[in-house]
Formats: structure tokens, sequence, C-alpha cells
């Protein structure tokens, strides 16, 4: 090897890590954004209503805000999907990242509830186009032998974020103090839009877009958005359904009095750490087997899990701790490991518009089927059996992969991986 290419392949490696350290920190200031209005919410709605909110009024109005964040997450997850394919994803990947960090700068001033709606869902959209495009630009740039396991260490930093919005509630900050987070993301946008390279991939796509316009959604590509739809829909509605109310259930489990608040606390830390290692270790497991059987080793243990966890515990007990952190574990590695399974599906001219779709559309059902849980903790006697059928949306992924998983063509993500080349 030359003296120059040694020094063009260290410059290649230079500007991958920088692209993904910008695109790491927008995705865990993301995380950041999506929890930080959850952890001021006993403040900011009595705040802006001018009076004391009872529980009744506070759950109405903070039921408004969490949906406005969601339905602009699922949106934004749509629309910059659609954008990036068109104007390139270093660009889109920018503007979502200003987006979010304008929308949490305008969180700072505003007079009332309602207009604080309008900045959520642009917050919740800045944040969906980011999860979704960083993921696939990651993808396109960065080389095949370890591209899975940077997608997976990019996936964990969303988990980090939410964490590091705990320090921001101890802290002795106002929640319009802590929402003036939204300069650094914007100042970030501003650093993406003149040092991320554009992806090689998507650049020859566009030379020879005329040639593929016709061919845009094969039968093929049909074919796998309803793979991707079905298998990531599925794994959030299983994710969703139980994750967010095993605390409660272990609440159910304890003796009438007491406050569970220590036990439920270290489910929490459990879940969280579980899925953190998870998703790192979710590209060492598809590099070593492959992602069909990834898939298929992840959701046997999401279901096997769940079974276990929720069908032989009608008590607490100290075992729950070690069944929660290995359900987590399982947890973590789906998500890590479809955000780089996902994109693979498709071919670069729709990759960021098909991804976008599999990601969110799911996202609707999630919430709607959430919904029921109090039904059905009623109709099937208790929290334990509510979240075991929910878990049976493992099973759901679990038979589609087995039925329907291709990856596009079989061939990896993108030929040259390179960011110069």
């Amino acid at each position: 090897m030359t003296i120059e290419s040694t020094n063009i392949e260290a410059d290649r490696l230079t500007a991958n890590w920088l692209a993904f350290g910008l695109c790491a920190l927008s995705y865990l200031l993301g995380g950041t954004a999506s929890t930080l209005m959850a952890s001021f919410l006993p403040v900011v709605v009595p705040e802006l209503l001018g009076t004391k909110a009872g529980t009744a009024e506070l759950g109405d109005i903070g039921a408004y805000i969490s949906a406005a964040f969601l339905y602009g997450w699922m949106t934004g997850g749509l629309v910059f999907g659609f954008v990036s394919d068109r104007i390139g994803r270093s660009r889109a990947v920018a503007f979502a990242t200003a987006l979010y960090g304008i929308a949490m700068l305008a969180t700072t001033v505003v007079p009332n509830w309602p207009v604080l709606l309008l900045c959520r869902f642009l917050t919740g959209a800045g944040v969906g186009g980011v999860l979704l495009l960083t993921t696939v630009y990651i993808s396109e740039i960065w080389p095949a032998r370890n591209r899975a396991v940077v997608l997976g260490i990019l996936a964990v930093m969303f988990p980090v974020g939410i964490v590091a919005t705990g320090g921001l509630n101890v802290g002795q900050v106002t929640w319009r103090q802590a929402f003036g987070l939204g300069h650094v993301p914007v100042l970030v946008a501003f650093v993406m839009l003149f040092r991320l390279p554009e992806s090689v991939s998507w650049q020859r796509e566009q030379q020879g877009r005329h040639q593929l316009a016709h061919q845009a959604w094969t039968a093929g590509t049909q074919a796998n958005l309803i793979t991707g739809v079905l298998v990531f829909g599925a794994v959030l509605i299983g994710l969703w359904g139980t994750f967010s109310w095993i605390p409660t259930w272990v609440q159910t489990l304890l003796p009438p009095g007491q406050t569970g608040a220590r036990e439920r606390g270290l489910t929490m830390m459990l879940l969280g750490m579980g899925g953190i290692v998870g998703g790192m270790l979710s590209g060492l497991l598809i590099n070593q087997f492959g992602s069909r059987r990834t898939l298929l080793m992840t959701f046997v243990g999401c279901a096997g899990g769940c079974g276990l966890l929720f069908l032989t515990n009608r008590q607490f007990s100290p075992l729950i701790y070690a069944e929660t952190a290995f359900v987590a574990l399982f947890f973590g590695i789906s998500q890590g490991a479809l955000s780089s399974i996902i994109p693979a599906l498709f071919p670069v001219h729709i990759r960021a518009t098909a991804a976008g779709i599999s990601f969110n559309i799911g996202r609707f059902f999630t919430a709607t089927a959430v919904f029921f849980v109090g039904t059905m903790v009623a109709g099937l006697g208790g929290f334990g059996n509510a979240l075991l059928v929910f878990s049976m949306a493992f099973l759901i992924a679990l038979l589609t992969v087995w039925v329907r998983y291709k990856p596009f063509d079989k061939q990896p993500i993108a030929k040259s991986t390179s960011v110069h080349s």
C-alpha cells in the first residue's frame, strides 16, 4: 500500500467517524427532547393554565401533549424519508436536527398549552426524521464489515439521551431553561450542513434516477415493504405493550400497602440497561449469525422471556429482576438489529422513504393497541395475562421473518461505503 493510499484511507476513516459523531449526538439529543416534557409536565401544565391543575385535568392535557409528539414523530419519519430520497441524506438529516432544536427553543416562550402542542408536534417531527435518516445515512457510508455494530451503537444513543434527561430534572433549572438545550441541536445542524459529506450510494442513484423511475416500486420492493411494516409494527406493539407496563405489573405482585418504589425503580433501571447492552450486542450477533437467524433468535427470546416472566410469577421475588433483565436484553437486540436490517430491505433510491414507512406506520397501530390494556386487564384477570397477550406480537414478527424475510437482492446495503470514494 502506497503512502498516498494510506493517507486516503486515513481521511476516509476520519470522515466516517466525524459523520458518526454528529449523527450520534443528534440521535442522543433526540432522546432528551423526547422525554424532557414528561419530566416537567406536572410543573408545565399548571403554569400554562394559570391555575392549579387537578389530577384529571393534568392527565387530559398531558395526553394531548404526548399524542402531539407521537403524531409528529410518525409524520416526521414519513415526510423526511421522502425528502431525503430527493434532496440527499446529509441535508435532510441537518434539516431534521434543526427542526427539533428550533421547536425546543420555541417551547421556552410558549404562552399557552395549545401553542405547546404545536411545538411538541414539530419536535416529534424532527426527532422522527433524525432517527430514520441517521440510520439510513450511516448504513450507506459505513464499511460493511462492521456496519451492523456501528448501527447498534447508534441505536443506544436514544436511551442514553433519555437517561440524560433525568440529570436536567434533578438540577436546579426551570422547564423553560431546560428546553433552552435546543441551542445544541441547532448548532449540530449547522455543522452538519458544512461537514457531512453526501452518501456516495445516493449520489450514484441520482445519476441514473430517470432510469430507475419506472422500477421504483417493483413487486419485490412492495413485498419487502409489507415485511418491514409487519415486522417492525409487531415488535413495537409487543415492546410498548409490555415494556411500559412492567413496573405497574410489578406493583400488583407486592403485598397491599407496600409502596413498591424501590422495586419499580430497579425494574426500570434493568429495562433501560438491558436495552442499551442489547443494542450494542446486536451488530456482533448479525455479523456472527446473519440477519435472518439473529432476528429469529431475538424474537424467540422476546416471546419466551415474556412467557417466563408473566406466567411463572404470581407474587414478587428477586427472581423477577433476573427475568426482567433477560427480556430487556432481547428487547434491546431487536431495536438495534432492526435499525440496520430494515433499510437493507430496499434499494438506495427509495430506501429512506420505504424505511420511514416501515418504521413509522406501526406507531399508529401501536398507540391504538396500547389503549386496550385497561380493558384487557379487566377481561383477562390481571396485568400479567394482558401483557402476555401483547407479547404474542413477537410471535407474529417471528413468523413474518420465517416466511417473508429476504434482503434486497441479498446484497450488502452499499457496494461503495466510503464517504469520499
